[in-house]
């Protein structure tokens, strides 16, 4: 089981580094990080598990993360109520955005990271808009578009799979600052 202590932290050299392509099909070892990775995100946002474990609550986790460099990412965004089903759930391996819109958002809150044990306040400007191309655990090609909470979420752990931290995204002049294009979610 994946807790806080496997989570590398800001300034550890893995989460600076270009994340290798998942080759396919998945071996054992791959397939059970998938699983583990999904299975913190999920355990993390139960209140009793997060509380026994001691783990911060997440909505995503990229390989990177835990000094593994595939690029694969899970995610778990729980859905507008307690017994709703999960608005997205699952993990991507090799994901691409290959179109966006132009049209920004951000956070209202700003954004936070498990790898980041400190607050960084400031707007995150990110696509509202994203078409994703990936592969599931099985091998098979998706393509499919996210927009609003999700598409950010998913971004913020692409980034992770290309050396970046979300505040390398926000703007050092006026970290408040936005333009006409950005929209405040």
């Amino acid at each position: 089981m994946i807790t806080m202590k496997d989570i590398v932290r800001e300034g550890h050299p893995a989460l600076r580094e270009e994340a290798d392509k998942v080759s396919f099909p998945l071996d054992d070892e791959t397939r059970k990080l998938a699983d583990d990775m999904l299975e913190f995100l999920i355990n993390s946002q139960d209140p009793k598990k997060a509380e026994k474990y001691n783990l911060r609550a997440g909505v995503g986790l990229a390989a990177t993360q835990l000094a593994v460099s595939k690029q694969m990412l899970a995610v778990h965004i729980p859905g507008e109520y307690e017994d709703d089903d999960p608005e997205l759930s699952g993990v991507f391996f090799n994901p691409r955005i290959i179109s966006h819109s132009v049209e920004n958002a951000c956070l209202r809150g700003g954004e936070g990271c498990l790898s980041v044990d400190r607050e960084v306040p400031g707007y995150v400007p990110r696509h509202a808009r994203i078409t994703l191309r990936y592969m599931d655990s099985d091998g098979e090609t998706h393509k499919k578009r996210f927009s609003g909470y999700p598409a950010i979420v998913l971004q913020h752990e692409i980034d992770h799979l290309h050396g970046i931290l979300f505040f390398d995204h926000i703007n050092e002049k006026d970290i408040f600052a936005l333009d006409d294009n950005t929209t405040l979610l």
